[in-house]
């Protein structure tokens, strides 16, 4: 995470392409991390989408070679851990469930590299199509943490054994894995390719038939994220600061093993 941020250009571009608002995440200074200006573009680009009667549905992308990195642990470590904590974890609930309640379909479209919360910000979109060297990995558990927040949307489209195993190792898996184990929908040579096929075939639905379906799959998902997002955010919440998570973090930054894994 190194380099100067633009002042002028928005951390999430917002195009209108063929009847799709395209959301693109263009942070390349940070690795496209959530941080606090990202965030709130994010989310006024889905709203605004969300809302527009002639955008049918959402395409999420990014630049560079890296979809989201995560909380963005700069702009964490510098803040008071626990305002820091509470507000971080506020922000990852409004995001994943604006995504889930968007009345129309939000398509993932990833080149590159995903890490900690922006795989729960994939999980969380109804299609989710990555080009074949794409790579993901949870790394919350190797700075002290856990994927609190963005269990809510990746448990239930991860099968249990993969959930167990990447959660815990942190381990970097590719594309067809994620296939395999329900992260994503399709892993694909040409992944700008294949979203262009699926939003045609996603144009075939009128608005009122793609939200209410929307709805029907998301309504097991959605009740179970709202019945356990308050306990998870005070879970999460309550780590941050600890001697761990400090450590982790500053470690993650020094460039070098945590003093637990040296």
């Amino acid at each position: 995470m190194s380099g100067t941020p633009d002042t002028e250009s928005p951390f999430v571009r917002y195009d209108v392409e063929d009847g799709f608002a395209v959301l693109t995440l263009d942070s390349p200074h940070n690795r496209n991390a959530l941080s606090s200006r990202l965030v709130q573009e994010l989310l006024a680009g889905l709203r605004r989408a969300g809302d527009d009667e002639e955008v049918r549905g959402i395409v999420l992308t990014h630049s560079g070679n890296t979809f989201c990195a995560g909380a963005d642990l700069k702009e964490a470590l510098d803040a008071d851990p626990a305002a820091a904590a509470d507000l971080r974890t506020r922000w990852m609930i409004d995001v994943l469930r604006t995504i889930l309640v968007a009345p129309k379909p939000v398509v993932a479209q990833v080149n590159g590299n995903v890490r900690a919360g922006g795989m729960g910000i994939l999980a969380a979109c109804d299609i989710a199509v990555a080009g074949r060297d794409s790579s993901f990995a949870l790394t919350e558990a190797r700075i002290g943490l856990a994927p609190f927040m963005i269990s809510l949307t990746l448990l239930p489209r991860m099968s249990p054994r993969a959930a167990a195993r990447y959660f815990q190792t942190g381990e970097k898996f590719d594309a067809a894995e994620a296939e395999r184990v329900g992260l994503i929908t399709l892993a694909a040579d040409d992944p700008a390719a294949e979203v262009a096929r699926l939003r045609g075939e996603l144009r075939q639905g009128s608005p009122q038939g793609l939200a209410e379906s929307k709805r029907l799959v998301n309504a097991a998902l959605l009740a179970e994220f709202d019945r356990g997002a308050e306990e998870l955010a005070k879970r999460s919440a309550s780590y941050f600061g600890t001697p761990e998570v400090v450590e982790g973090m500053t470690a993650f930054f020094q460039r070098r093993p945590p003093s637990w894994a040296e």
